[in-house]
């Protein structure tokens, strides 16, 4: 019971990025069918799987090197989120008042994430005294709990996209440059 408990608590905590970008993915897609928030959602929901899990062989197999990267997580969350962000503000300035239906790329995807999951390997550390398969079990319990707040954040972005139309682009993109900022702020102190 601790274990799910546990993981459930840590699942929540770790998947408020995810939730901030998928929620910037719904503004920036307004008119999102139901396969592609499930996509992005499993796509969250799997790298929060992923990240602890990592981390645990780290913590079991290659320590030293693993805390030498740690230094360097919260820099590269930040350099991911600010460019997707960037990139987002750049095409919401750019438009005219053309309304057009906008999507999130395999690669943005990906980009996103990662960013909003390498915090996660630090998970590693906190599940190190159990075994592979509570390991397994904790990680995949994280992913679960991911990915149904990234799915409902994907939903409420859309929501909201509806209502905001022609900005969702820059208000996406400031989200995802606060997110990145935030994700390296906490790191570093």
């Amino acid at each position: 019971m601790t274990l799910l408990l546990n993981s459930i608590f840590l699942g929540i905590g770790l998947a408020m990025d995810a939730f901030s970008v998928s929620m910037a993915n719904g503004l920036h897609d307004a008119n999102m069918k139901i396969r592609k928030m499930t996509g992005i959602s499993f796509t969250f929901g799997f790298f929060q799987f992923l990240m602890p899990l990592i981390g645990w062989i780290c913590v079991h197999t290659i320590l030293q090197v693993f805390i030498e990267f740690e230094k360097i997580i919260p820099w590269i969350a930040l350099i991911l989120l600010c460019y997707i962000g960037g990139s987002l503000l750049k095409e919401g300035f750019s438009k005219e008042e053309k309304v057009e239906e906008q999507t999130i790329g395999i690669k943005g995807l990906l980009i996103q994430g990662i960013a909003t999951s390498i915090d996660a390997l630090s998970v590693g550390f906190t599940i190190a005294h159990y075994n592979f398969t509570n390991a397994f079990i904790s990680s995949l319990i994280i992913g679960i709990v991911t990915f149904i707040i990234s799915f409902s954040g994907v939903k409420i972005g859309k929501i909201f996209g509806m209502k905001l139309a022609n900005k969702a682009s820059l208000l996406g993109g400031f989200i995802l440059i606060c997110i990145g900022f935030e994700i390296f702020i906490t790191g570093i102190f």
